[in-house]
């Protein structure tokens, strides 16, 4: 955890909290994954309640819902790029011949 969260006793504080919090909500999460929770500065800040609430919409972005401001995956933007190989035209194998 970055010294910018705070002073060493703020920085355990919202470990801890971050720990529990996550440790209530490790059944949504699919077996054997893999998670990393990185506290920003403001976290140092932030009372249990926030916390929460900002874990919980990080775990909803993360399990499936749709990030604010993105278009769902295979989505034609605006810009014309829809999901699919990055370079249609070459050998996805590699082979040059």
């Amino acid at each position: 955890m970055s010294k910018a969260v705070g002073n060493a006793v703020v920085r355990n504080k919202v470990k801890r909290r971050l720990r529990h919090l996550v440790r209530d909500r490790l059944d949504r999460l699919p077996a054997g994954s893999l998670v990393v929770v990185r506290a920003l500065p403001c976290a140092g800040d932030a009372d249990h309640d926030q916390l929460a609430r900002d874990l919980d919409a990080a775990l909803e972005r993360l399990l499936g819902g749709v990030p604010r401001g993105c278009n769902p995956p295979g989505a034609v933007t605006g810009g014309g790029i829809a999901a699919g190989p990055r370079n249609p035209g070459r050998d996805p194998g590699g082979s040059a011949q």
